[in-house]
C-alpha cells in the first residue's frame, strides 16, 4: 500500500539509525558475552561462544535451527522494510546450510504513526517468509517510540551437514553472493543525494532471499559460509579466519553497488562503518585507496553470502549460484595463517 509522502517521512525520519548499521560494536558485545555463564549442554551444536549465524540445537535426529534479527528503518517504503527485515532474517538459516521452517514476528510501533504503516511492514515480511516457503506462526508486538520489526525463525538442518562460519580449508577459494556497498547507498538516500537507479538496485539487492544461493550447497564442498551484515565484509571475513587461516581478499574482484564508491569517496561514511573499522584491526591497509576502505568496513543489510570452498570446484559453484545471482563473485582465496587474519591484495 503506497503511503502519502507526508507518512513516508515521519516513518523514516522518526529513527535515528537503520538495517544493520543499528548494530551494537562488535568489540563490546565480544567483551559482554565474554562475562556470561558458560553453557554446558550436549544437545547445543551451535551456541553463542562460537560468534556464527544462528544457534543449533539436536533435537532427536534433527539440528533445529534457531535465529532473531529485527531493527529500525532504513527505506522510506514500509512494505518494502517489511520484506528487507525478513530475508535479512531468514538469510542466517541459509548461511548454515539449513531449511526455514517458520517464523515469528516482532514488532515495535510507535503510536503515532498510521496503522495502514504497521499493516505494509507485515505484509511485507509475510511476502519473503511465504517466498521461503515457510510460514509466519505468530509474533509479538510492542509500543516503541520508533519503529522496529524483524523475524524470530526457526529452520533445520542434518547435524552432520552443518556449515559453520569458521571452518575453511587452505587453498579454498571465496565466493560473495552480492554486491557491497548497502550502508553508503542508504546514507547517499538519507542525505537527498543518491542516484534514483543506484537506490533501486541498492533495494532490489536487500531484498534478495539468500535462499537461491544457498540451494546450491548440497552438491558442492562448501566448507565455510557466513551472511555478511552489519559487521561488514572485514568483520565476518576475520569470524571466518578465525585463529588458524588467512583470508586473501581481491579488493578488485569485489562486487559493488553502482554508486557505492561514488559515495565513498563524498564521505558519506557511516557509524556503523566507523565501528567496524575499530574493531577489525591489526590489518595493513595499505595501498586501499580511502573509498575501498569504507566499502570494506560498511555494514550491510541483507547482504550476501560469504562461502568458502574447495577451489576444484569453485568455477562450477560460482556458475551455478549465479543463475540466479549474477553478481556473485570469487574475491579471494584462504590460505593458512599469515601474520594478520585478513590480507588485501
Amino acid at each position: 500500500m503506497k503511503q502519502t509522502k507526508e507518512n513516508e517521512i515521519s516513518f523514516l525520519s522518526s529513527c535515528t539509525s537503520g538495517g544493520c548499521g543499528a548494530k551494537l560494536a562488535a568489540s563490546e558485545l565480544h567483551d559482554i558475552l565474554q562475562q556470561l555463564p558458560q553453557i554446558d549442554n550436549d544437545n547445543l551444536l551451535v551456541g553463542f561462544d562460537s560468534t556464527d549465524d544462528a544457534a543449533v540445537y539436536q533435537f532427536h535426529q534433527d539440528g533445529i535451527i534457531s535465529t532473531l534479527d529485527f531493527f529500525s528503518p532504513m527505506v522510506e517504503d514500509p512494505l518494502r522494510f517489511g520484506r528487507i527485515a525478513a530475508a535479512n532474517a531468514l538469510s542466517d538459516v541459509y548461511a548454515m546450510g539449513g531449511e526455514v521452517l517458520f517464523a515469528l514476528n516482532m514488532i515495535c510501533f510507535p503510536q503515532k504513526l498510521p496503522l495502514t504503516i504497521l499493516h505494509d511492514i507485515l505484509l511485507g515480511g509475510a511476502q519473503k517468509v511465504q517466498e521461503a516457503g515457510a510460514v509466519i506462526a505468530g509474533g509479538h508486538s510492542i509500543y516503541d517510540h520508533e519503529a522496529k520489526y524483524g523475524l524470530a525463525v526457526t529452520g533445520r538442518v542434518d547435524p552432520q551437514k552443518i556449515i559453520y562460519n569458521n571452518t575453511p580449508q587452505a587453498g579454498d577459494l571465496l565466493i560473495l553472493t552480492k554486491a557491497l556497498g548497502v550502508g553508503l547507498v542508504q546514507a547517499a538516500a538519507r542525505g537527498g543525494v543518491v542516484q534514483h537507479d543506484d537506490e533501486e538496485i541498492c533495494l532490489q539487492s536487500m531484498e534478495r532471499l539468500n535462499k537461491y544461493a544457498a540451494q546450491n550447497f548440497h552438491d558442492f564442498p562448501v566448507r565455510a559460509c557466513t551472511d555478511v551484515t552489519g559487521f561488514g565484509l572485514l568483520g565476518h571475513a576475520l569470524e571466518m579466519a578465525g585463529e588458524r587461516y588467512t583470508l586473501v581478499l581481491d579488493t578488485e574482484a569485489l562486487p559493488l553497488l553502482p554508486g557505492a564508491l561514488t559515495y565513498a569517496g563524498e564521505y558519506l561514511a557511516t557509524a556503523g562503518g566507523q565501528r567496524n573499522r575499530q574493531f577489525v584491526k591489526n590489518i595493513s591497509l595499505n595501498g586501499v585507496d580511502a573509498a575501498m576502505q569504507e566499502v570494506l568496513f560498511d555494514p550491510q543489510t541483507s547482504g550476501g553470502l560469504l562461502i568458502s570452498v574447495a577451489a576444484n570446484q569453485a568455477a562450477e559453484l560460482l556458475n551455478s549460484i549465479q543463475k540466479s545471482d549474477p553478481i556473485a563473485a570469487i574475491i579471494g582465496e584462504v590460505i593458512p595463517r599469515s601474520q594478520t587474519a585478513i590480507l588485501l591484495v
